[in-house]
């Protein structure tokens, strides 16, 4: 039987389910809303303020040795750094780590021993390299110590008003004294209260002396590509190498012969503005300025003055920072390491300035 088809009672009939697309619809456009709000309104996240912790050092430590252990041949850096000192081969601030100073050290080393140069520490450098006594010693600070401390100025004028430019810290003093890193200092004083230290207190330091200046050199010769300072005697045998700073404009840096014409230990120093045009200051003041002596004068504890107008070797305040190309033309070695030389020059002395 055929069922009829009437059009106008026909209703479609609708799938289930359909309502949900206006969800998804709906939901799109919530999540659009949300992140627009946010990019509009941004929260705040308020962290709790973060205190600044000095990193801990790490702690040094040398056993104690009797002196009958020795000779004996070195270990590891820190003993080469030290043996290679108490032969005036230095590598800079004592600081038991491989730089390239000490790596240029070990070379210097190595080419007096005819071995091959690598400056790297390897066996036969180490059997070669001889430590004849303990590598540490106790430094008492004293009343004198403490006396002659005092803090440095921070301008050129508050320089020159000084009685003297001392060291400013105990520590300062006795990582000068001991040719060593203020930071390796600490590491082997880890109990030392440095802000407060008193007379009295005994400290645990490297203990470098450079050999007897008993003959005096014949020349010297700069490096400045190595950035080294080196003394001959006239076998033209090695009696000092230094780390050295040099111009660090390649136009300051004068190449060929010069000789010295004046040593003068413990020198004051005279500031010239003109020579300063980079110091604000500098562009101040109408007069120049006389600076008393002392470690912490831009000049150090020695000047050894050459034949070429405002040249010299000299001392300086950071030698920390000596094997840099910073200066405005003179070569610059850390203190101890220019009081060494001072003993070692004379006047009429050539000083040979390779490239």
């Amino acid at each position: 039987m055929r069922r009829n088809y009437n059009s106008s009672s026909f209703r479609p009939h609708r799938k289930r389910g359909g309502g949900w697309r206006w969800l998804l619809v709906l939901a799109v456009l919530a999540v659009a809303a949300w992140f627009w709000w946010r990019h509009e309104h941004p929260t705040k996240i308020v962290r709790p303020p973060v205190k600044a912790v000095a990193p801990r050092l790490r702690p040094f430590v040398v056993a104690p040795e009797s002196p009958a252990s020795f000779p004996r041949p070195v270990r590891d850096v820190f003993e080469a750094q030290v043996a290679l000192a108490r032969r005036a081969i230095s590598s800079g601030s004592i600081d038991a780590a491989l730089g390239s100073q000490t790596r240029r050290a070990i070379s210097i080393f190595q080419e007096t021993q005819h071995l091959p140069v690598t400056g790297a520490l390897n066996a036969d450098t180490r059997a070669r390299l001889m430590l004849n006594a303990p590598l540490m010693t106790t430094y008492v600070v004293t009343t004198n110590d403490l006396a002659r401390l005092q803090p440095l100025g921070k301008t050129w004028l508050a320089k020159s008003q000084q009685t003297a430019l001392e060291y400013e810290t105990e520590l300062e003093l006795v990582a000068e004294k001991s040719h060593s890193h203020p930071e390796l200092i600490r590491r082997l004083n880890l109990n030392v209260n440095w802000s407060n230290i008193t007379a009295g207190t005994v400290l645990q330091v490297p203990d470098v002396d450079y050999p007897a200046a008993s003959n005096k050199a014949a020349f010297a010769v700069i490096h400045l590509a190595d950035k080294v300072l080196e003394a001959f005697d006239v076998e033209t045998n090695l009696l000092a190498h230094f780390p050295c700073s040099i111009a660090a404009n390649v136009e300051k840096r004068p190449v060929g012969e010069l000789h010295v014409i004046v040593v003068v230990p413990n020198p004051d120093y005279t500031f010239d503005p003109d020579l300063f045009p980079e110091s604000p200051e500098a562009q101040q003041l109408k007069t120049k300025l006389k600076l008393p002596p002392g470690p912490n004068n831009p000049v150090g504890v020695a000047w050894i003055g050459l034949d070429k107008t405002g040249y010299g070797i000299h001392g300086t305040p950071v030698p920390e920072q000596v094997g840099r190309t910073e200066s405005h033309g003179c070569f610059r070695l850390a203190n101890w390491d220019a009081e060494y030389l001072s003993k070692l020059v004379w006047v009429g002395m050539p000083v040979l300035v390779e490239p």
